[in-house]
């Protein structure tokens, strides 16, 4: 277990994410678990904290283009790398889908995870909302395993600080995560925005008052990461996260392999063999050419130097293209990053982070095209009334006056936690898979996603063809 305090003279732990947000990042999350057989025996002996192998996205491609059972691309996993701690990301009352879930679905997703192969679980909530952790908190102690906090990074402004995102606010966080029985704290920087500096700051000030360790996960988006990387290993932080370097730079990971000679013969040294990791890289660069088809060629930059601007992700500028191309409207893009602070700030500050930065960035496209607030999504309705949660900062009182006018569920927010809202539906999973299902996976495949899980699992029991280009 590494240790909370004190860490500066103690060789830094490596997260190794190639199996997981590596490719999310980079390939669509389209590896497919045929390719990852060969390197996990590889991966189990190199000597990492952790592998983060599962959750984020790889439950939904799996199914929905893979053709692969997520569960049993766990267990298999699990039973090649059985040295090293397997990590997931799990979107708190989201699991690993876009809406809240009951919580009977959420207790019965992390126990099985759990009892599947899953060694740490990474919580994060896109509000930053403590409250829609609670019961994923509660089924992963019960399981016996490591519960990992997230506090999601943002800004308002071009660095940590503000009336919202700055130092005050992510120490106040962490120690509510603390004591809501988290084993540690991770920074999830998922947009690539945090700098060297700020990095530092944060990172020795959350040691500073915190038991539990600390954890920096960023992206190589903005070209930063490295840096801010090095900058909170000399605050002491506990442990990074890096990717292999096929699967690193661009919009995922730093790669390991420079930080780990950067770092011999420092203190804070990783004791892995470069020689191993390349041979490692090698076995990437043999499978990568069937995935080349994914990687973004676009532009000739392999960072996305706008972000430290605009502060919009790269997988939301994306979406926001391709809405705006739908519209014949692909020439408003910069009004669209204009719109996109001033609808945020009216939204209450959210982090730009699945499902919020969805939510954000179809408004501020509607109230480009369409006029302010004139056209509302429904899921920006449902947001204003609370049902996502608590937001960083108050929404504005005409926005949801304006939003919430005439939506069905009433026009005054709820102040309570949003899954005490949802009536369980565990039950009702089971009933609807009784004829199919062979177990609790198969349950919660379609607990899940029910339309497209019930479509996989006739596939995967020969009761409907798979289509082509799925196989």
């Amino acid at each position: 277990m590494m240790k909370g305090k004190n860490s500066k003279e103690i060789p830094i732990r490596i997260t190794d994410t190639t199996l997981r947000d590596g490719h999310q990042s980079l390939l669509a999350t389209r590896m497919r678990i045929k390719d990852m057989e060969a390197l996990a025996p590889e991966m189990d002996g190199a000597g990492f904290y952790s592998l983060e192998v599962w959750g984020g996205a790889t439950f939904d491609v799996c199914i929905r283009f893979l053709n692969e059972d997520p569960w049993q691309r766990l267990r298999l996993l699990k039973r090649l790398i059985p040295h090293t701690p397997l990590q997931m990301l799990l979107r708190g009352q989201n699991l690993v889908g876009y809406r809240h879930y009951p919580d009977d679905v959420v207790t019965a997703f992390v126990h099985h995870a759990a009892e599947t192969g899953i060694d740490i679980f990474r919580v994060f909530d896109a509000l930053n909302d403590e409250r829609n952790l609670e019961t994923s908190f509660a089924a992963i102690r019960e399981s016996g395993k490591h519960i990992q906090a997230c506090i999601c990074y943002s800004l308002t402004e071009p660095k940590m600080g503000g009336p919202v995102y700055n130092l005050d606010y992510y120490v106040r966080k962490a120690l509510v995560l603390q004591d809501m029985g988290a084993d540690s704290l991770c920074i999830k920087d998922m947009a690539g925005l945090i700098s060297p500096y700020d990095a530092y700051d944060l990172v020795k000030a959350l040691k500073e008052v915190l038991r539990i360790p600390v954890q920096l996960h960023t992206h190589y988006s903005s070209g930063m990461a490295s840096m801010s990387c090095l900058k909170a290993i000399e605050a002491g932080v506990d442990a990074i996260d890096t990717a292999l370097a096929p699967f690193a730079l661009r919009s995922s990971q730093p790669a390991i392999e420079p930080i780990l000679v950067m770092l011999q013969g420092t203190p804070r040294d990783t004791g892995l063999d470069l020689a191993q990791l390349l041979k490692l890289g090698q076995y990437l660069e043999s499978i990568a050419a069937s995935y080349r088809d994914f990687l973004d060629t676009t532009k000739i930059a392999v960072i996305d130097t706008s972000v430290l601007e605009h502060q919009v992700p790269g997988g939301m500028i994306s979406n926001l293209v391709a809405q705006l191309r739908e519209a014949e409207a692909l020439d408003r893009l910069h009004e669209v990053l204009d719109e996109l602070p001033r609808t945020r700030k009216e939204l209450g500050y959210p982090p730009l982070v699945t499902p919020t930065s969805q939510i954000v960035g179809v408004q501020a496209v509607q109230n480009v095209l369409f006029g302010r607030y004139k056209m509302v999504s429904s899921q920006a309705k449902d947001y204003v009334y609370g049902l996502y949660g608590r937001p960083p900062a108050p929404i504005d009182p005409e926005v949801q006056k304006v939003v919430l006018k005439g939506y069905p569920r009433g026009d005054k927010p709820i102040t309570c936690r949003p899954a005490d809202l949802i009536k369980p539906e565990l039950d009702k999973a089971k009933e609807a898979t009784k004829d199919i299902a062979k177990d609790i996976g198969d349950v919660l495949i379609y607990a899940l996603f029910q339309t497209l899980g019930m479509e996989f699992l006739k596939q995967k029991y020969g009761l409907q063809p798979v289509p082509a280009g799925k196989n």
